[in-house]
């Protein structure tokens, strides 16, 4: 019976969402509300789950968020991501231009969220379309396929970011592991699938309005642009590194550990930045603060999605049902990992959001870490695989894609879908064979 309520709570979220459009965040309330009841919890007691759910969930990620967004932000704005698209196809030239896209799209998409690169990166693609000639799907799917991954498997991402902190995970690990699995991921579902839809004829939105396009001078340098929007993946690996060789009451391992604190490696990443790509480049300081309080709008309701999600996770906690649910599962010959995957996956499928997906997930799944000592940093892994599977007609990414590329729904399907499917399949494959050795 407790395992049918949630279920039956599952439906209630997509019928929510996907049917009736309701906003996720109300959506995740009513049926954490729904569920704990359901569960013989007092009402009492689910006001305070669900208070409790949001207020863990968001103190850790507001800050990441919030830095996170300010970087991102600080990189558009400037013209950092424009001169790394720019510099990379030039150094990489038109035989290896796919190579040259998804590398930018893994540096740009590390900093930005999805929607945010995707918005930026677009543009660029139809300007190296128009100027090489060559098939507007062949270019444009590598870097997308960058930008996907490093959406579903990194921080500082929402959803791995707070997957990772319900799981207690080591960020800096979920990175390494996520970065050995997301090359083999994105070489099969970017420049090697792309070859594979020649047939497939994509055109730029006619429509189209074209970002303001600045000059060499009024960029920032290659070198400078790379180095500010990888800096929070720098600090925080080379914190993990450290690790791994010294220990940790060495000299300076408390420094070191501390500047790879994700929060402390935000922060010191935009003020990097506000100098590198602001003030350095003759920005007052007025300038540059109020670009970054209007990249603040932009994560609000996605900051409100994940507390909602915390809402239901704790209720799942509180009610017991996710011990149940961990006891049924600890003696399943099937893989922790595989699991979370699956489940993952079918969320995905009935609701659309990625990121719903993964962390309604991470509070189903999340007894399982304990009860059979599975690797949490593969599980945040696995999970963020799974959510990115099967996207289709109710996922933003979706149409936002078919719109750019004026494509038919059928070739969406056929390009965009495929391609999503493969990096989740990638993404398990590289978990699982991983799991032999971690």
């Amino acid at each position: 019976m407790p395992l049918l309520i949630v279920i039956l709570g599952l439906f209630l979220l997509f019928l929510l969402i996907a049917k009736f459009k309701l906003n996720a965040f109300i959506a995740f309330i009513i049926v954490s509300l729904a569920v704990g009841i359901a569960e013989g919890m007092d009402l009492e007691k689910v006001v305070k789950s669900i208070e409790h759910g949001i207020g863990n969930t968001l103190g850790f990620l507001v800050m990441i968020l919030g830095l996170g967004a300010m970087l991102g932000k600080l990189v558009a704005d400037s013209g950092a991501a424009q001169q790394i698209t720019t510099k990379l196809v030039a150094k990489f030239g038109v035989k290896n231009i796919q190579w040259a896209l998804v590398l930018t799209g893994f540096i740009v998409g590390i900093p930005l969220f999805y929607e945010v690169g995707f918005v930026i990166l677009v543009p660029l693609i139809f300007t190296i379309t128009a100027s090489t000639g060559l098939p507007l799907l062949y270019v444009g799917l590598p870097m997308l396929a960058s930008l996907s991954v490093t959406h579903g498997y990194l921080p500082p991402h929402p959803a791995p970011t707070a997957i990772t902190a319900m799981f207690n995970a080591d960020m800096g690990k979920v990175l390494l592991y996520g970065i050995i699995i997301a090359i083999p991921a994105i070489a099969v579902a970017g420049p090697w699938f792309s070859r594979t839809i020649k047939n497939v004829e994509a055109t730029p939105l006619k429509d189209f309005v074209n970002p303001t396009v600045l000059k060499e001078d009024e960029m920032p340098g290659i070198n400078i642009s790379i180095f500010t929007a990888l800096l929070p993946i720098i600090l925080i690996m080379f914190s993990t590194v450290a690790d791994l060789f010294f220990p940790k009451d060495y000299g300076f391992m408390p420094v070191v550990n501390f500047i790879g604190n994700p929060v402390i490696a935000m922060l010191v990443s935009v003020l990097v930045a506000i100098y590198t790509l602001g003030l350095a480049r003759g920005k007052r300081m007025t300038e540059v603060m109020a670009s970054m309080a209007s990249s603040i709008s932009g994560i609000t309701m996605v900051l409100l999605i994940i507390a909602g999600a915390g809402a239901l996770k704790e209720v799942l906690i509180d009610s017991g049902v996710s011990l149940y649910i961990a006891d049924s599962l600890k003696d399943s010959s099937v893989s922790p990992l595989l699991l979370a995957w699956f489940v993952a996956t079918v969320i995905r499928v009935c609701v659309g959001s990625a990121t719903v997906a993964g962390l309604t997930t991470a509070g189903i799944v999340m007894p399982l870490i304990g009860a059979t000592g599975v690797s949490p940093e593969l599980m945040v892994l696995a999970i963020g695989s799974g959510s990115l599977m099967l996207s289709h007609v109710n996922d933003g990414g979706f149409w936002l894609f078919k719109e750019y590329f004026n494509l038919s729904i059928k070739d969406t399907l056929k390009t965009w879908t495929v391609m999503e499917t493969t990096v989740g399949v990638m993404g398990l494959i590289g978990v699982m064979i991983l799991s032999l050795f971690v």
